[in-house]
Order: C-alpha cells, then sequence, then structure tokens
C-alpha cells in the first residue's frame, strides 16, 4: 500500500496516511510533498483533510530507526536533507491556498504533532490517542521554526507545560485550550465532523493563501534564518 493516498469528497481532498506509525523519513517526505502537488493541482479542491487509516496512531513523528542508522552511518548529508524537508512540509501547509485539517484519529507524537500544529485547524478523537510532546524526555530540543508553529496552535501557558513536562494530553483537554476545534466521540464521528466542516470552505485560493503567507511570514522567516545555524552543524541532539 502506498505510504498516502487521497480522493475527494466533493469540494474535500482526503490524505490518508497508510504507513502504521506513520513516521516521517525520506519517503514521508516525498510521498505528502507530491500528494499537495496533485491536490493543488486539481482545482475544484477548496479544502483538505488529513487523516490515518491506523486507528491507533495519526503520526508518531520522526522515524527514529531511519535517522540512527543514518547516524550510525555517518550520513550526515542525508540527516540535513531530511531537516530541511521536513520544513519543506511545513512550509507547504502553511502556505498551502487552501484549509488544511488534521483529523487526529490516533496518537500525534513529536514531528506528528508539530505537523497537526502546522495544519489550520484540528479535530481529534476523544476516546483513544494522546498528542504530546516526548522530546523533553528523549533529549531532543525543538528547532527555532518547530516552536513558532506550535506557538500559533497551541496558548502560550499550554504550549509550556506541554513541552517541559512532555505529558500524554487528551482530546477534551486540547479542546478546553483550544487547541483543536473538537473532541469528537470516535473514529466515525471525528472523520465526518472533520469533512463536514471543511466542506464549509469554498473561498477563492488566492485570497486564503495571502491570509495564510502574511499570518505565517514570521515562522517561515524563523525558518530561513534560524533553523540552519542548528542543523548546519547538525546540533540537533544534546
Amino acid at each position: 500500500m502506498a505510504i498516502l493516498s487521497w480522493e475527494k469528497d466533493g469540494t474535500v481532498a482526503i490524505i490518508t496516511m497508510n504507513n502504521g506509525e506513520n513516521r516521517h523519513n525520506p519517503d514521508f517526505i516525498r510521498a505528502i510533498l507530491d500528494t499537495f502537488d496533485e491536490i493543488e493541482n486539481d482545482e475544484t479542491v477548496s479544502s483538505v483533510v488529513i487523516t490515518s487509516s491506523d486507528q491507533k496512531n495519526w503520526s508518531q513523528g520522526i522515524d527514529v530507526e531511519w535517522i540512527l542508522g543514518a547516524m550510525n552511518n555517518k550520513e550526515i548529508q542525508s540527516i540535513k536533507d531530511f531537516m530541511y524537508g521536513l520544513n519543506r512540509i511545513f512550509t507547504r501547509i502553511l502556505y498551502f491556498p487552501m484549509p488544511v485539517i488534521a483529523s487526529i484519529n490516533g496518537h500525534a507524537f513529536g514531528d506528528g504533532a508539530i505537523m497537526a500544529c502546522a495544519c489550520d485547524f484540528r479535530f481529534m478523537k476523544a476516546d483513544r490517542g494522546y498528542f504530546c510532546f516526548p522530546e523533553v524526555d528523549i533529549g531532543i530540543p525543538f528547532l527555532p521554526a518547530m516552536l513558532a508553529i506550535m506557538k500559533k496552535a497551541i496558548p502560550y501557558y499550554k504550549l509550556e507545560e506541554l513541552v517541559y513536562s512532555g505529558k500524554r494530553a487528551t482530546a477534551g483537554e486540547l479542546e478546553s485550550a483550544h487547541v483543536i476545534v473538537k473532541a469528537c466521540e470516535n473514529a466515525e464521528t471525528l472523520f465526518e465532523e472533520a469533512k463536514a466542516f471543511a466542506a464549509t470552505f469554498t473561498k477563492k485560493r488566492s485570497i486564503f493563501e495571502q491570509h495564510k503567507k502574511r499570518l505565517h511570514k514570521h515562522i517561515i522567516e524563523i525558518m530561513e534564518k534560524e533553523d540552519p545555524e542548528f542543523i548546519e552543524p547538525l546540533n540537533i541532539m544534546v
């Protein structure tokens, strides 16, 4: 099965991540960027929903097995390219000329949670799954742009709690903090509500694109100016 697949439901493009824990590695980067290109080329699409075929996981973030293997093999350039590739995903979502909605139907951890934050709106399943930044426990500091993306989606008091504690947040907790639009009862209601919400957007792409570029310009500037200071010397691990 393909890493990602997508289909249309009216004006809504539904991206389904099909790789179990949906961890981020070079293959995932290529697949999701290609998918966004295909969707943008379809002029009948007005919004995007991202879901997972695995009911336990939405995305567990970086493929640790891949990156550890690259480190052991001293594939330094591959790791740098990968980090810049993650930023390409974030930039694509932040500047995508239509709303992107995360339908979080399982665990969203680490870089998976950051990708959800990059989306314009988030819905989450209430009966199972956590949202978590475990980096504090595994000794990985966030890049500056990652923190900027998280700040756009999470109130500062809540962001500090999640970043400093590494706690696993529930959908109900995130709804109370306005991180997600709604904590939905189960996977079925989650998907239907996220899709129905996405279908309400039939705005012109040009205005949506300008709004998103102006809202998120500072994030991209941080990404371009500050992230290389940490990526280039590979000071991404403590």
